[in-house]
């Protein structure tokens, strides 16, 4: 159950497979494989009084905590350079990371977690611009969760000293207050949409390091300013970096690729 908004009752799926809530005695695991949390009851937000609430709150969160302090020794352990792709449904996730792996295939080794509620498409894609994927499909499920990552990971059979990319499902609420065990979180965010959304979406923007303002090739036909929208996130969160981007004519593609290449090499040396 979503801690934010209740959902995720029903079937995830990881590369076809069904979550396992335990850990399979005798299996060969390139990274050991996280144990089981016990499945909260599903129950509707009405019914429970606002303590409970909390509690159940604090629980779910303190455990998804542990598995992705799991999957964060194990990948700073194998000098994997871990990213958490979120945003807004339609902001060019899957094709900006279409581009990086083109860009990026044979000089750095790499994986891809696609999130989604259901179908294989995204990963498809990934699988045919040439780097290895797998889906998970999260059913009712709004968001991935360390768990899931990290029997994912386990399934990818991921190379040391390699980047993970994982493209969350779309939303700006409840991946905020999931750690998976990445390096970074990377918020997209879209000139097509508001650039009034790191205010609404205030957590995201906190939580992220790095914002990539998306389909910036658009701008001349938009009434987007991208100055407002990037000031707008500045005051969420001071710190954050920005890079303007287009997948589609390359703008800013140089300087984020630039960006994971330090991120890799900073994490092989601590491997």
């Amino acid at each position: 159950m979503c801690v934010t908004c209740g959902c995720g009752v029903g079937q995830t799926l990881i590369g076809g497979h069904v979550l396992r809530q335990s850990k399979k005695s005798g299996a060969t695991l390139k990274f050991r494989a996280p144990q089981a949390i016990e499945p909260l009851p599903a129950v509707e937000p009405a019914e429970i009084q606002p303590s409970r609430m909390i509690k159940i709150e604090r629980d779910i969160l303190a455990k998804n905590n542990d598995y992705a302090a799991e999957n964060r020794r194990m990948l700073a352990d194998h000098g994997i350079f871990a990213l958490n792709l979120v945003s807004s449904p339609g902001s060019g996730k899957t094709t900006l990371l279409v581009k990086s792996i083109t860009a990026l295939n044979g000089g750095l080794p790499l994986a891809v977690i696609e999130g989604d509620q259901q179908t294989e498409n995204d990963a498809e894609r990934i699988r045919a611009a040439g780097a290895p994927a797998i889906q998970i499909n999260t059913g009712r499920g709004c968001h991935l969760d360390a768990l899931m990552v990290g029997q994912a990971m386990h399934q990818l059979n991921l190379s040391d000293n390699s980047l993970l990319l994982i493209e969350n499902v779309g939303n700006l609420v409840c991946p905020a207050s999931f750690d998976l065990g990445e390096a970074h979180k990377v918020v997209i965010l879209s000139v097509t949409e508001g650039e009034d959304k790191p205010l609404k979406y205030p957590d995201m923007f906190r939580a992220a390091d790095l914002m990539i303002l998306n389909k910036c090739d658009l701008l001349p036909y938009l009434e987007f300013d991208a100055d407002l929208a990037i000031d707008y996130a500045r005051r969420i969160n001071p710190e954050l970096h920005v890079i303007r981007l287009s997948a589609t004519t390359g703008e800013g593609m140089a300087e984020w690729l630039d960006w994971i290449r330090a991120g890799c090499k900073r994490m092989s040396r601590q491997a």
